[in-house]
């Protein structure tokens, strides 16, 4: 005799496919980190061109943030301006902000900001050459909103020297260079 109540039986599932719903559920969550990583904290940028050796070399990888940035003198940054002539992002350095006074002497390789001369052992100098003055006049007092931004690289950089960069609206900042990916030989900090 059996009782009024009937009696369900619960399916068992199979231990495979309760594997895939977990890798599934990782790479998803994984996924999604990623992709907010990538929209608010930090984004990719590729090195183009030499202007930046001997710091960043051309196809290097690098991670930029603008999380809470606000450039500083002697950052590496990545900017993009629409009113350059390079359309692809910019990396370059910041050697002076709005209010600053540069100076560069072409025949010392010297640059000074505010009258002190900068201590830049990572530019890759060329002896010999006098890299280019550009199109402005020394001293250049940095206007408001703006930075002077140079390559590492000076014979071998357009940057806030030259007519198709000049000095860098800070609203075309998109952000400091905080890490580099590749190659692996080199992942870490940019300095």
């Amino acid at each position: 005799m059996t009782s009024g109540k009937q009696q369900y039986k619960i399916p068992r599932l199979n231990p495979f496919f309760l594997n895939v719903v977990d890798w599934v559920e990782v790479l998803i969550f994984s996924l999604s980190f990623v992709i907010l990583l990538f929209t608010f904290i930090a984004r990719l940028a590729v090195v183009d061109g030499p202007s930046m050796e001997k710091t960043l070399i051309e196809g290097e990888m690098l991670i930029v943030s603008d999380l809470g940035y606000t450039p500083k003198n002697n950052d590496v940054i990545v900017f993009q301006s629409p009113t350059s002539y390079f359309k692809e992002p910019i990396v370059k350095r910041v050697i002076a902000k709005a209010g600053q006074t540069v100076d560069i002497d072409f025949r010392t390789w010297t640059v000074s900001v505010d009258g002190e001369k900068l201590d830049e052992s990572y530019v890759n100098f060329e002896g010999g050459y006098m890299y280019n003055p550009g199109y402005l006049d020394y001293p250049y007092t940095v206007p408001d909103g703006m930075l002077f931004c140079m390559g590492d690289n000076r014979n071998h950089s357009s940057d806030s020297r030259s007519r198709e960069i000049g000095p860098v609206d800070e609203r075309f900042v998109l952000g400091k260079v905080i890490f580099r990916l590749t190659p692996l030989s080199k992942i870490g900090a940019v300095k």
